[in-house]
């Protein structure tokens, strides 16, 4: 290997590390704005469940019992 080549190698190598730097913060932000989106859809979700829930047990009483029948045999195993 030619010291001309050998040092170019070096100069782009180390040019490298501040493009990194830079970059790496903007991966992390957009990381944080997915997460923070799959988040908040997963709390929506779990309002509607709840909600989907609630008016289940309005029209149809029995989802108590069927519910704590559930939950005993699942306790009981």
């Amino acid at each position: 290997m030619t010291p001309f080549l050998r040092d170019l190698l070096a100069v782009v190598g180390m040019a490298c590390w501040p493009v990194c730097f830079w970059w790496m913060p903007r991966i992390s932000a957009r990381q944080n704005a997915v997460l923070k989106q799959l988040h908040d859809q997963g709390r929506r979700i779990e309002d509607v469940s709840k909600e989907e829930h609630h008016i289940l047990k309005e029209l149809h009483p029995a989802v108590q019992n069927i519910e704590e029948s559930v939950a005993k045999s699942a306790g009981g195993s």
